[in-house]
């Protein structure tokens, strides 16, 4: 500031009696509501044929009772071609619903090469459908060993899955990760960021999970947090994982669940969000008996009211 700006300065605050000292303004701190959206699986629930719940008619459906966003299942797809595809991502731009997350399944947990292998490819694979969609997480499995008669069975045993024999989990984690690994360069060209689901197999404890995350130390690998698959004790095991949480996945029982049902304190779930200052989505998954019609509704509500 030159001699004579400064002087002119001076004399104009003279004049008017205010204080040359710099004014500090403090921004004040305002946390945004976490955005709440819905999973087409809430719709279906693999009950009856996919063909009755098809995607297009649950963002109508989502967009209707006020969400905003949807999570898509991709087995629910009717299909991979492009067209079809597009359509999806401009009937969810009109409704004014943001296409938010991308839920896939594939499975690690396998001595053989050529079955982990098919299942990195798949993957890569649904990367690219993730990409073409516009969506920006996509949710992974570990996979499990196969070893229960049916989920009915692995339910009846919390989870609990015993390996291969001949084989042990300590093996199976390194199958998992290095698997994973041959993921990341495609997630990172294609920015879609994926999260390791607390789902079950080696996902089922958050130590398996972020065991995973922690060995393959990727920005492009992190954890969708799912409320509803710790059977006993969720809340120390959800604060583990909510720092590293890039998509949460809320579920809801009314009219109770078909394999079990949980009593979740969805007011203390958020304070544990809140202390880690997760600020993304949380995405609807019913499971319960009730009508889709007034249970997603009211699980709307409650996740509103907790997350607000």
């Amino acid at each position: 500031m030159t001699d004579r700006r400064k002087f002119l300065q001076t004399a104009a605050v003279a004049a008017t009696g205010l204080s040359l000292a710099p004014v500090t303004v403090s921004k004040p701190s305002v946390r945004r509501p976490n955005p709440i959206g819905v999973s087409t699986y809430s719709f279906w629930r693999f009950n009856g044929p996919k063909e009755n719940y098809p995607i297009e008619d649950c963002i109508d459906q989502a967009a209707e009772m006020g969400f905003d966003g949807i999570e898509l299942l991709h087995v629910q797809m009717a299909s991979e071609e492009p067209g079809y595809l597009q359509n999806l991502k401009r009937r969810a731009f009109v409704n004014g619903l943001d296409l938010m997350g991308f839920s896939t399944h594939q499975g690690f947990v396998s001595p053989e090469v050529q079955v982990r292998q098919h299942n990195i490819n798949e993957t890569i694979r649904q990367i690219e459908l993730c990409y073409e969609l516009g969506i920006p997480t996509m949710r992974l499995n570990t996979g499990r060993w196969g070893t229960s008669a049916s989920f009915t069975a692995l339910m009846d045993n919390r989870g609990i899955e015993p390996p291969l024999e001949g084989y042990t989990d300590e093996e199976a984690f390194g199958w998992v990760i290095g698997s994973i690994e041959r993921l990341i360069p495609k997630a990172e060209q294609c920015g879609v960021l994926l999260g390791l689901e607390n789902h079950w197999g080696l996902g089922r404890t958050p130590e398996g999970v972020l065991r995973i995350v922690e060995a393959i130390d990727s920005p492009w690998l992190k954890v969708t947090l799912d409320t509803g698959n710790f059977l006993e004790d969720p809340y120390d095991k959800l604060e583990m994982l909510a720092p590293h949480t890039v998509l949460m996945q809320a579920k809801t029982y009314y009219g109770g669940g078909t394999w079990y049902t949980l009593d979740l304190d969805y007011l203390r779930i958020a304070e544990i969000m809140r202390r880690h200052n997760y600020a993304g989505y949380v995405s609807l998954e019913f499971e319960g008996k009730e009508s889709e019609q007034t249970a997603i509704p009211k699980s709307l509500e409650l996740l509103r009211s907790a997350f607000s």
